[in-house]
């Protein structure tokens, strides 16, 4: 293939993600869903207009870095601290039983797989996808109905921070496991010590960054800076710990979150995925879905997946609000608020496809999980929230 040939790919699916990212808008569902059609239409599957090469693949990888990263940066650690115990316990309750459910999902369709084995991590990995939590719809939805700032609100997010961060955790045991020369001692060692390495040179970071942020305010050098932090932390959990690199960025982030500036480091770094590396990373998903091989025990397998994924989730997210003594109709909220999934349930599942934990085929239930939940958790809690309305009128009035 000629050299020059990329300028051509880029090209198209910048175009084509950008079309079909507006048209997703328009229709109300995330526009990272129409990036991804637009990338399943390109590809080899439908139109053949971009092929899959390395040169996409690894500016997919620095799309995901960058989206990790991000992802990071909007972390409230002020507002996580504040919500602390009650969402933890319903951000540990919200992974655990998707996790489970998933695991048993996939069991049930390809049979049990002794503990350890290559169909035991695959089955334990699909539970991973359905651990992850994207709230940007239900956070919108709540912002229009004025509740967001409520208990039930601020709960939902602080939850969904914390619910990534296991999630984040829960993918970098699973792929440690997952490798033949790994035992259990090895990888709990080299999370920990990754852990333990991100807190003291984060810490350090951090303070050099608040020094020039106080010095040099809001000037480019700032996130320039900030986006080598990025490159340095996911080569190093990689490269030494053998971490996912996207678990690296994402502490990068978090490093960074509190610093005066990060709010500008965010707007900086958006500019960079939202014109190139994210509409990449997206379209190469579609590129890499499968349809080919897609046939009924697929598409049902797709079916008990999103199913599963949105019970999982309303059960242990709203169980556990209930067992912390919020009302019934605010433990459903809590748990609906909690069902959305989007980036990070791609990022994730992108990752096992990297390590061999997830076949392109799969992808199909990730990306109707993520159009299903996007769209029913908006009409859901606005039901639930008239309803809870009509009865403290009926009670107000009795």
């Amino acid at each position: 293939m000629e050299a020059y040939s990329i300028f051509k790919d880029l090209a198209i699916i910048i175009v084509f993600a950008k079309l079909f990212g507006i048209i997703a808008r328009k229709l109300r569902a995330p526009q990272v869903v129409g990036e991804i059609v637009a990338g399943l239409i390109i590809g080899p599957g439908v139109l053949g207009l971009v092929q899959q090469t390395d040169f996409l693949v690894q500016m997919a990888e620095i799309g995901v870095v960058l989206l990790m990263f991000s992802a990071g940066l909007e972390t409230d650690l002020k507002e996580l601290l504040k919500t602390g115990p009650i969402a933890l316990l319903i951000a540990c309750c919200g992974v655990f039983i998707p996790l489970v459910g998933g695991t048993l999902l996939y069991m049930g369709f390809y049979g049990s797989a002794p503990w350890g084995s290559e169909n035991f991590y695959k089955a334990v990995f699909i539970g991973v996808i359905m651990t992850a939590t994207s709230v940007s719809i239900t956070v919108e939805s709540l912002r229009e109905m004025g509740k967001l700032k409520g208990k039930v609100g601020t709960t939902i997010l602080s939850a969904a921070i914390i619910d990534d961060v296991i999630g984040i955790i829960v993918l970098t045991f699973v792929i440690g496991f997952k490798s033949p020369d790994s035992n259990p001692g090895k990888v709990v060692l080299s999370t920990v010590l990754f852990f333990i390495f991100a807190f003291i040179v984060g810490t350090l970071f951090y303070k050099l960054f608040s020094f020039i942020d106080n010095k040099y305010p809001h000037t480019r050098r700032i996130p320039i800076m900030s986006l080598a932090l990025c490159f340095f932390f996911a080569f190093a959990a990689e490269k030494f710990f053998g971490i996912a690199d996207i678990t690296g960025a994402y502490v990068a982030g978090i490093v960074l979150c509190s610093v005066r500036d990060s709010k500008y480091i965010e707007e900086k770094m958006e500019v960079n995925s939202y014109i190139l590396f994210g509409p990449v990373f997206f379209a190469s998903i579609g590129l890499k879905t499968n349809i080919e091989n897609i046939d009924g025990a697929i598409l049902l397998f797709s079916l008990g997946f999103v199913i599963v994924a949105l019970i999982t989730k309303i059960i242990g997210c709203g169980l556990m609000a209930r067992i912390c003594r919020f009302n019934n109709m605010d433990s459903l909220k809590i748990g609906v608020g909690m069902m959305t999934r989007g980036e990070v349930a791609l990022i994730v599942a992108q990752k096992g496809l990297s390590v061999g934990l997830l076949t392109p085929v799969y992808f199909t239930a990730v990306i109707l999980l993520i159009i299903v939940s996007s769209i029913s958790t908006p009409i859901i809690l606005k039901i639930l929230y008239a309803k809870d309305k009509n009865e403290k009128t009926l009670n107000a009035s009795a």
